[in-house]
């Protein structure tokens, strides 16, 4: 029960406080590693497919590895500074809010024109940003918010409910791996290609599972839960990666807009199948929408998890030789 009150305390902890910018996060410090291992992993020579996993491996393992000191040091002090640890690494392991605070900011910045906005979305997104209109600079912000609806919340608190932080921040360096180094490009295909596909498997499960509370927080919401369903299983396979399209899916079925689409990555256009129908143009209300079916969906996740861990330690607690 330890894990879930810790992930309860750290949850409520980042929807209070975020990520503040004085705080070096740890993910900082993961993707230093990255960028000092993959340039020693490039100068040596050696197969890159091989050290591929060679990086994906030493990330995880030294991620995973600091957080268990990190506990262990904090369990031989006694039980509260244990907890207090835990509480903060799950904390700092969880973005809802800095997320909605990220998407907020360019809604804000594009009521100062669509120069700030473009400004203000290339800092959350990876493809270029400087000749996007409005709409497109909107989309592509509800585009990112829908997909770290599961990479950046559901997913780490599905494994800081099954491991703790150990396993939370072994998913976290995987997730950093993949948005570093996990692009089929020319450059990164071959060092890119373990983590990429340890990515996908960790987010399998959490991604439908995310696309299914995300239909659930829409009808909460009052948007369009029954066009996001319908939207999620006709197009949740729209999309190179098998795990992006079923978030997106539902957050343009329940705000009915289109996302995906043609989009430019440094300097060279790159077909994506589009996701949802275009009912209508995509308005900087829909960021909002989109903040609010993240905030909802992790508010769900966090009531099943609650709700699963009561059902579980209920039934261990029946078992003839469970200890008492």
């Amino acid at each position: 029960m330890m894990f879930f009150y810790a992930l309860l305390a750290g949850f409520c902890m980042d929807l209070l406080f975020g990520d503040p910018e004085w705080l070096c996060h740890p993910v900082r410090l993961i993707g230093k590693y990255i960028s000092f291992a993959e340039k020693k992993l490039r100068a040596g020579g050696g197969n890159l497919r091989l050290c591929a996993v060679l990086l994906t491996l030493s990330a995880v393992l030294l991620t995973m590895g600091t957080a268990g000191l990190i506990l262990l040091a904090a369990g031989r002090l006694g039980k509260a500074p244990l907890f207090l640890a835990m509480a903060l690494l799950d904390w700092m392991g969880i973005a809802a809010k800095s997320m909605t605070q990220e998407a907020r900011q360019v809604q804000q910045a594009l009521s100062q024109g669509i120069g700030a906005g473009r400004r203000q979305v290339a800092r959350i997104v990876g493809r270029d940003t400087q000749s996007l209109s409005e709409e497109e600079v909107i989309k592509a912000t509800v585009e990112t918010v829908a997909e770290n609806t599961t990479d950046g919340v559901v997913s780490p608190m599905i494994y800081a409910a099954l491991g703790g932080p150990v396993l939370l921040w072994g998913f976290k360096a995987a997730s950093t791996l993949d948005s570093m180094v996990g692009y089929m490009d020319e450059k990164y295909r071959d060092i890119g290609w373990s983590s990429a596909r340890l990515d996908d498997v960790l987010n399998y499960l959490p991604a439908r599972l995310t696309a299914l509370l995300m239909c659930a927080a829409a009808w909460v919401l009052r948007l369009d839960a029954r066009v996001a369903w319908r939207i999620v299983k006709r197009d949740h396979a729209n999309h190179s990666s098998p795990n992006c399209a079923w978030s997106e899916a539902a957050a343009a079925g329940a705000l009915r807009i289109q996302l995906g689409g043609t989009h430019s990555y440094f300097g060279k256009d790159v077909f994506k199948p589009t996701i949802g129908d275009p009912d209508r143009p995509a308005e900087r209300q829909d960021i909002g929408r989109a903040n609010a079916m993240l905030v909802g969906t992790a508010l769900l996740a966090m009531g099943l998890i609650a709700l699963l861990t009561l059902l579980l330690s209920k039934w261990m607690g029946a078992l003839p030789f469970a200890v008492r």
